[in-house]
Formats: structure tokens, sequence, C-alpha cells
């Protein structure tokens, strides 16, 4: 088998396409909640704990000189971008929970019992005239 056609083979099953789609949504979906929460979220939770801007929180750990930057330790820009993974992490437990709850109930449905045979049913009727 050529490695064209097993990479082919590979690409076109339906798990790889479906989480392509998947990531894909995930990396939008990402996008919007750091937008919440950088631009919708964090500026009253910042105005309630008096007024500061948590993308300018920063611990200077060496004066700028010269030409030299500054080297900060920006700690207002990971405190947003932990409240964005736990709404995220948030967000994907409730689909997979969903998900799970979907499955069980496909699971709990009992299978209907074959239809019997041809043969079967027409033994049946004559079992039951022989019987009368």
């Amino acid at each position: 088998m050529s490695m064209m056609k097993e990479f082919r083979d590979f690409a076109m099953r339906g798990n790889v396409v479906d989480m392509a789609v998947g990531i894909v949504i995930g990396a939008a979906f990402g996008k919007i909640i750091a937008s919440f929460v950088s631009d919708v979220l964090m500026p009253p939770i910042g105005l309630l704990v008096g007024g500061v801007d948590f993308s300018d929180l920063s611990l200077t750990l060496q004066e700028a000189s010269g030409e030299v930057a500054a080297v900060t330790l920006n700690y207002g820009v990971f405190i947003q971008t932990m409240v964005d993974f736990v709404i995220i992490a948030f967000a994907i437990f409730m689909v997979v929970k969903a998900m799970n709850k979907m499955k069980k109930k496909e699971e709990a449905k009992p299978a209907a019992p074959p239809k019997p045979s041809a043969e079967e049913t027409l033994l049946t009727e004559i079992r039951d005239l022989l019987k009368k």
C-alpha cells in the first residue's frame, strides 16, 4: 500500500474528520471565551475590586534601562487566562455530560426480539393445532 493511499484512508475516516471539525470549532469557541472574559467579565470584576484593570497587573522584576525593556511578570494576564480555562473546561464538561446521558439512554433501550422465521411460525401453528 502506498504512503499516499494509506494517508488518504486515514484522513477520510469519520473520526479524523469529526476531530478536525471539533478542533476548528474549539478554536473559535476559545476566541469567543477569551473576548468574553477580557471585554465583558473582567472589567466589572476589576471595578468591584477597586477599579483594577487585570490586563495591566504586573510585577516589575527589572526596570528598563537604556534600550533594554523592563522585565515584568504579568500575573493579570495569567488570571484572565485562568478564567478563560475554567469557563471552557466547564463548557466541555457540560457537553461531555450531555453526550454521556444520551449514550446511556441509547443503551437503556432494550433491543426488540427478532421475529420468528417462517419455519418457526409454521411449526408453532402446527403445535397449537395438535394441542387442540
